[in-house]
């Protein structure tokens, strides 16, 4: 399979300012491409492809506004526009939004090499244009034998530099097949808590890192507009939020992959995050906890070593359902973290949530069909509802 390993690298004083440079043809003539490929639709009503655009690119280079981006490498600015094309065809696809323009102080800034682009050779990285091989901090090793077949390069908004080598990779090995399942619930006061019973923290990255950020912000607030010491400012702020961002990362990475480890069956909820945020007073909390990054990285874990992942709908009465007896409760607040239910069992409001979802997608892949579990309402009545459940691939 093809994965990509990252590394952060230094690049001398010459390399910093040929990148850049790179970055910022990379940049133009995606603007240009998606203005040309708009103008035409709405003008003409023509649907221009990447074949036109590359013919266009040439032209560009000849005229006496664009002459500099004659002056590097053509390979990036080639996949400048075959990314153009991508999220144009996602676009009529409707998987995705009308491509917008790249801004120089909010877009990230990168720049892509195939393999006509770059020399590699026992580990020694060279890239069009540069006449040293890149200062690469080997963190991990790549793969025995392997060869990149891409290179992207990029720079954050802290100022850091990263390489990024896409590779064959054909060590990953699914893990040996066990009977454990389990079923997950997100939270705030406990990131996870599983059906085992097992609460893991939530760490609060952000909460940790509040004080600093607020004084960074601040700072950068009193810095006049357009100014040296202004952009010195934003560099810190980023460098912040970097390092929540990076903790938060890691976090998610060693819960994920011992998740996928141990347990062949992985059960969890379908969250409407972009909607939960709306919540004034939770959004940031939300935003912390990282449950989407959480999902991405279980989903794409379990494909690699061999796990299922099941996703049941976010409209399942996970808190309320009676694990034990199926009753479902009339109401419950946030605030209420245990109750009791009518059979006489006690339920903490999680670890119930959790083996919930555990039933409910099991129930799924069993029987063959989207059930919800029996359920007695608080009248007596015993209830069965259809349910919409997924499962991933």
């Amino acid at each position: 399979m093809k994965r990509a390993f990252r590394y952060r690298f230094h690049p001398t004083e010459a390399q910093a300012l040929e990148l850049s440079r790179t970055f910022g043809c990379v940049r133009k003539v995606y603007n240009l491409a998606l203005q040309a490929r708009t103008e035409a639709w709405t003008q003409r009503g023509e649907r221009v492809g990447y074949n036109a655009m590359s013919a266009l690119l040439t032209a560009w280079k000849r005229t006496e506004e664009l002459p500099f981006l004659s002056d590097v490498s053509s390979v990036p600015l080639q996949q400048a526009l075959r990314h153009l094309q991508t999220a144009f065809s996602q676009f009529f696809a409707k998987r995705a939004r009308y491509p917008r323009f790249k801004s120089r102080k909010k877009s990230r800034a990168s720049a892509e090499y195939t393999r006509s682009a770059f020399r590699w050779r026992d580990g020694v990285l060279i890239l069009a244009k540069l006449a040293e091989p890149l200062d690469i901090r080997w963190s991990r090793p790549l793969p025995e034998g392997a060869t990149p077949s891409t290179v992207t390069v990029s720079r954050d908004a802290a100022g850091r530099w990263f390489v990024s080598l896409l590779c064959e990779d054909a060590g990953v090995r699914p893990f040996p097949t066990t009977d454990a399942v389990v079923g997950i619930d997100a939270g705030l006061d406990h990131l996870l808590v599983l059906s085992t019973g097992e609460k893991i923290g939530n760490p609060r990255h952000e909460r940790r890192d509040s004080k600093r950020l607020v004084r960074a912000q601040r700072a950068l607030c009193r810095k006049q507009p357009a100014s040296s010491n202004r952009d010195k400012a934003r560099v810190k702020v980023a460098r912040v939020h970097a390092r929540i961002t990076d903790r938060r990362t890691d976090f998610l990475h060693k819960i994920t992959t011992r998740l996928v480890r141990e347990t062949q069956t992985l059960v969890i909820e379908d969250l409407a995050v972009s909607n939960m945020v709306g919540n004034r007073r939770l959004a940031r909390a939300i935003r912390d906890a990282g449950w989407r990054q959480f999902r991405q990285l279980l989903e794409y874990k379990a494909r690699w070593y061999g796990r299922d992942v099941i996703v049941v709908d976010r409209w399942f009465p996970s808190s309320k359902l009676c694990s034990v007896c199926g009753a479902l409760a009339e109401a419950m607040p946030v605030r209420l973290r245990t109750w009791a239910c009518g059979c006489g069992t006690i339920h903490d409001r999680d670890v119930n949530a959790a083996r919930n979802i555990l039933a409910a997608g099991l129930a799924a892949t069993v029987c063959g069909a989207d059930v919800r579990p029996q359920r007695n309402t608080p009248g007596g009545r015993t209830v069965t509802k259809q349910k919409t459940l997924r499962r991933e691939p």
